[in-house]
């Protein structure tokens, strides 16, 4: 069989041709969309991690002093003023006194009348007593009757007992000076520690009623911060746990603390485990009650399990897992996830064992027949 002729014209374009289709071939394999998905490979290795919990709450005072009158009445002077420094047993404010120093002027005039009257009995009893004796001296010499002598005896006992009745009365009329006093220090508004006043509710001239809080103190170096934390997450929380609190007007400085303690009662409606994070050393300048705050929580160290990247972590219809090298096969392998810390690694309960390969970043999205090119970073 005799193969026909080929000009030279045709074998040049065939010259021309045939290379750049194989260079259009090996660019299509090579970076089109046929070429292999770069991707970066991890092994599994057991580690111990230590988690963190994450979560948001408000600054708080742990302790808010409420000053206000135990009786109701007119508020008469308030020198306390919204962030003034107040120090411990400063007088803040008065309550109008009314009547009150008219009574104590009085008591006072009664309690004077009551020791007369006490002293006067004290007489009568000392005279008593010495004509009880003299004549009980007289009758034991038959010097005078018998009923005389009983008449002496019948007046130094209504003499005891007119001096017992001025004592007491004098004792009443203190105790009665004392109450009027005592009430008159009531009216006094008096900060039962140092502090800072955060709120003002009363001025000069308004009338209060018992109980009523007129000024409001906290002290500022007993700060925490009042914390929420999703129930799902908040396992292990308990109190001396380190933390560090982001406050919201501080965004770069991290602050150390610790949870102080875990409320015993959780809030239903927003499903968040609440706790109080104190601060571990007080705060300059003080932040303002009501800011917001980042906590992050230290928790207890997890013993070694099975630990991966959570950059692996992808979803394939509708499972949680990760893309597992066995050789050169790919394979997805659904897995149950544990606990993760703040470094991005996350133990894995099931589905994984140490040593394994897994996919940690690909330039697209990976199926079980995708081609991959392992590479260093991408």
């Amino acid at each position: 069989m005799t193969l026909p002729r080929l000009s030279g014209r045709l074998l040049a374009l065939i010259a021309v041709i045939a290379p750049m289709l194989a260079l259009f071939v090996y660019a299509a394999l090579r970076s089109g969309p046929l070429a292999p998905i770069a991707v970066t490979v991890a092994t599994v290795e057991s580690q111990a991690i230590t988690p963190a919990l994450s979560g948001i709450g408000t600054v708080q005072a742990r302790y808010t002093y409420k000053i206000g009158p135990t009786y109701a009445g007119r508020l008469l002077t308030l020198e306390a003023h919204v962030g003034d420094r107040v120090v411990a047993g400063q007088v803040l404010g008065e309550m109008d006194p009314v009547d009150l120093h008219a009574r104590i002027g009085a008591q006072q005039a009664a309690i004077r009348s009551a020791e007369a009257a006490l002293r006067q009995a004290e007489a009568r009893r000392a005279f008593a007593q010495t004509q009880a004796r003299r004549y009980e001296q007289l009758f034991a010499v038959r010097g005078t009757s018998e009923e005389s002598a009983a008449i002496k005896r019948q007046e130094l006992a209504l003499a005891d007992a007119a001096h017992v009745a001025a004592r007491e009365d004098a004792n009443r009329f203190h105790a009665e000076l004392d109450a009027l006093r005592a009430l008159r220090s009531s009216l006094l508004l008096v900060a039962p520690v140092t502090g800072l006043v955060t709120a003002r509710h009363a001025d000069p001239g308004t009338t209060v009623v018992a109980g009523q809080a007129v000024v409001e103190i906290i002290d500022p170096a007993r700060l925490w911060v009042d914390a929420r934390f999703d129930q799902i997450s908040a396992e292990g929380l308990a109190g001396g746990l380190p933390a560090h609190i982001v406050l919201r007007s501080r965004p770069d400085q991290s602050l150390p603390g610790h949870v102080q303690r875990v409320e015993p009662q959780a809030d239903v409606v927003t499903e968040e485990m609440l706790a109080k994070l104190a601060f571990e050393a007080p705060l300059s300048p003080m932040p303002p009650i009501g800011e917001l705050a980042e906590v992050t929580v230290q928790l207890p160290e997890l013993p070694a399990a099975p630990a991966i990247p959570n950059a692996a972590l992808r979803t394939v219809n509708g499972q949680r897992g990760v893309w597992r090298l066995a050789g050169e096969d790919l394979a997805f392998a659904p897995i149950t996830l544990g606990r993760g810390d703040l470094d991005g690694r996350v133990q894995v309960r099931s589905g994984l064992a140490a040593g394994d390969r897994i996919i940690v970043y690909s330039d697209t999205a990976l199926t079980a027949g995708s081609r991959i090119r392992i590479v260093e970073r991408l």
